[in-house]
């Protein structure tokens, strides 16, 4: 995400890594993305063709991108000493500067010039709204028509359970889908062992329990007072 605001646009094609962070399942023709990788990519407009295991052309470009960084920015840094990540980002970000401003040694300009001449053009516009991170995973439904998402139980319709549902979880929604339709959508709790629960899950002998009162057992009793 970062990487694509810093170059200010969307490439039609992305080449990760057989990382498991971005491919699931490595595949020549069709390999499995990670879910939240695969939202990603669906939220910039953008297709994702991992590259190759073994075959290193398929990513030559990021190699040798790679070993400049190494020699340009690290090579550079490598006497400093930092005390936070910020610090050190900062430094690495002016180095960069330095690096895609410097002049070709055996062709015309920079690599900046490159980009705004050539590059840039070629590339869709960022989205009007930035991807929100999200988690996924699988969940059984509970008998207590609740699933367990990081320490805590939120609730799904009652039909659910012993059912296998998908769940997306941001840093501040848990959503709930059963065959590709959501079902239940919940604010995230940060707590431990919390239940958060929509009334409306709950099955009718449930929700019927809960509404009883003392009173409506015996409606002619007194109601005492203390004076």
């Amino acid at each position: 995400m970062r990487a694509l605001e810093y170059i200010q646009g969307v490439p039609e094609i992305l080449v990760p890594d057989n990382l498991k962070p971005a491919v699931a399942r490595a595949c020549r023709y069709e390999p499995d993305l990670n879910p939240t990788y695969q939202e990603m990519a669906a939220h910039y407009g953008t297709a994702v063709i991992p590259a190759r295991p073994r075959h290193p052309r398929d990513r030559a470009k990021v190699e040798v991108g790679v070993q400049v960084v190494e020699r340009w920015i690290l090579a550079a840094l490598r006497h400093r000493v930092f005390f936070s990540l910020a610090e050190l980002n900062q430094a690495i970000a002016e180095e960069l500067v330095k690096l895609n401003e410097a002049p070709f040694q055996k062709l015309a300009g920079s690599r900046r010039l490159l980009y705004e001449t050539v590059e840039k053009a070629t590339l869709k516009p960022l989205p009007a709204q930035r991807y929100e991170f999200a988690h996924w995973k699988k969940a059984r439904v509970n008998v207590d028509y609740h699933v367990e998402v990081e320490g805590n139980y939120y609730s799904v319709p009652h039909r659910l359970i012993k059912e296998q549902v998908e769940v997306r979880y941001t840093a501040g929604t848990v959503e709930i889908l059963y065959r590709g339709q959501r079902v239940a959508s919940h604010r995230r709790s940060y707590g431990k062992g919390q239940y958060v629960t929509n009334p409306e899950h709950r099955p009718r002998s449930h929700r019927e329990y809960l509404e009883w009162t003392p009173e409506r057992d015996n409606p002619e009793r007194p109601v005492q007072t203390h004076s």
